[in-house]
């Protein structure tokens, strides 16, 4: 099964060289054991647009979805058994990364 482990920040570009290092080690255990399916930092919120075409005329709109102080940071796509093996997998990534994560299976398995 897959599951989406969000990285949830207050901040953009934080990351601070150590944090960065057990990032890399971490993304190198997932790769080695199978879990790893896709990782990424995002842009900070100002950068998103939101499309919107439910009225037959794409409606684009500058800046974030939601207004809020955290915001998603980044993200892994991880492959594991079950949801136990996945929240291990994502605690271990919260405390690589220095920062909360949520985790949520993909639907469909």
């Amino acid at each position: 099964m897959q599951y989406l482990v969000s990285v949830i920040d207050d901040r953009t570009a934080s990351a601070t060289p150590e944090e960065m290092s057990a990032i890399n080690a971490f993304n190198d255990r997932l790769v080695a054991e199978g879990h790893w399916v896709f990782a990424g930092g995002l842009a900070s919120p100002g950068t998103a647009t939101v499309i919107d075409n439910r009225g037959g005329e794409a409606m684009l709109t500058d800046g974030p979805f939601l207004e809020s102080k955290e915001y998603l940071a980044g993200l892994w796509i991880i492959r594991a058994p079950d949801l136990d093996v996945a929240l291990k997998l994502a605690a271990e990534g919260s405390k690589a990364c220095n920062r909360k994560v949520e985790v949520r299976p993909f639907l469909g398995g």
